[in-house]
């Protein structure tokens, strides 16, 4: 292995990580046994959209529901084919509509703000900070308006947002709250889990999070009626208001989105590795954060006071000023010397077409156009200058869950960044 101050693999040297890490991997022999007992049982689907039994679905899709709802200490679980589903679902159920405004970070994934205007509300983005990568809660309350109904909360990365003060001031005005913890399964805010904290809340169980089935989504509350409205824009909710003698008819306009058996099957058997695979992930991240310490110019990720954090994405912030090279330098002597999982910047989702032009539903601009939607609401590029700022320039992720982080492969790492930091002189004089 190449040694911390030799030539970079970038200019010719050899590379410092010269092996694969393996593919991070959670399924084993119990979800194959699992999956394969709902495949002999025949019995795939147990779900109905009409009022009756099998509307909850099947023996599986309730035993996991219990199981999450036991896990996270929360009234209700309730499964849904993918997160950004269970998102819909979750903006349905509180009653948005036509014009009312939701407030929404723009560092996050698209699906946050596209099941807002899902019903035809109107997404205001608010800028985070660079501690949590977290909403502002600053930001949060210039942005509220007399139309504002709900705000979600992004629990970015693997920890919570600030949701303890967002929920006071949200629930002081009587605006819900919906927390997005697709990123952060099983992280703690003081004794309680993340995404319970809400109105309603959250998380992904697609593919590359910490616990997966494939696709598909757990959606929380407390709250019986939001359970309600949640399982019913879940499953055909249109047709089955009536005979279930349902009164409340906004939004019950209902969907398929229901999670079938043998995801539920292996879902089970995942929820149960979540506590080992959080903690896998916090240990890796201790490791890596002990050995990049002393790099200059190098921030690396805060845990807010009385969270945990499982890190989804083990988040930095190159300092340019301190370092006298740009980010792509660094990324593409980082990837020459073998670090994989990277991430150059993350998103700014006010910045895409969608709402840069604000064409959503056909091409006259609804439902900004409505007559509903009384207030002008900007996506101009300027309204989230921390969230810019660390997409453009200063942000350096790690995906902790696409590869296996144990000791070893932490320590390569480790060195890799050593090696290119003590190299940075020639790095930044290959640039003049």
């Amino acid at each position: 292995m190449e040694s911390m101050n030799g030539e970079l693999a970038l200019f010719g040297g050899s590379k410092f990580i010269a092996v694969d890490f393996p593919r991070y991997r959670t399924i084993g022999k119990e979800e194959v046994v699992a999956a394969t007992e709902v495949l002999e049982s025949g019995n795939l689907s147990q779900f109905l959209g009409s009022w009756g039994p099998d509307f909850f679905g099947g023996p599986k899709v309730q035993e996991f529901e219990e199981a999450c709802a036991n896990y996270f200490g929360i009234k209700h679980a309730i499964t849904v084919n993918s997160w950004t589903s269970g998102l819909v679902a979750a903006v349905g159920a509180i009653g948005v509509g036509p014009g009312d405004e939701v407030i929404v970070p723009s560092w996050t994934m698209s699906a946050s703000a596209s099941a807002i205007l899902h019903w035809n509300g109107i997404p205001v983005f608010a800028d985070i900070d660079t501690d949590s990568f977290c909403m502002d809660i600053e930001a949060v309350k210039k942005l509220i308006t007399k139309r504002t109904v709900a705000i979600m909360t992004v629990d970015i990365f693997g920890q919570s947002a600030n949701i303890l003060q967002i929920v006071e001031l949200a629930h002081g005005l009587g605006i819900k709250v919906i927390c997005d913890t697709a990123q952060a399964p099983g992280a703690r805010v003081g004794t309680k889990l993340a995404g319970t904290l809400g109105d309603i809340g959250g998380i992904s169980l697609n593919y590359h999070k910490h616990i997966h089935t494939g696709e598909g989504g757990v959606l929380f509350t407390d709250d019986d009626e939001l359970a309600d409205r949640m399982r019913l824009i879940r499953n055909h909710a249109e047709v089955v208001v009536e005979p279930k003698g349902e009164t409340r008819l906004d939004n019950m306009v209902g969907h398929n989105f229901r999670l079938g058996e043998i995801e539920s099957a292996i879902g089970i058997e995942q929820l149960r590795k979540l506590p080992a695979l959080a903690e896998r992930r916090q240990r890796a991240a201790e490791q890596l954060s002990l050995g990049l310490a002393n790099l200059t110019g190098l921030l690396l990720p805060k845990v807010s006071a009385g969270n945990t954090h499982v890190y989804y994405v083990y988040g930095m912030i190159l300092e340019g000023h301190a370092l006298e090279v740009g980010r792509p330098a660094i990324i593409a002597a980082l990837e020459a010397e073998g670090v994989i999982g990277l991430m150059n910047g993350y998103q700014n989702i006010h910045l895409l077409p969608v709402y840069q032009n604000k064409i959503a539903f056909g091409n006259d601009g609804f439902p900004w156009t409505s007559p509903y939607c009384d207030n002008e609401v900007s996506y101009a590029k300027g309204i989230c200058p921390v969230s810019e700022a660390l997409h453009d320039s200063s942000f350096l992720g790690l995906q902790f869950c696409l590869f296996e982080y144990g000791s070893s492969e932490v320590q390569m790492v480790i060195g890799a960044f050593q090696k290119v930091w003590a190299n940075l002189e020639v790095l930044s004089g290959s640039l003049r």
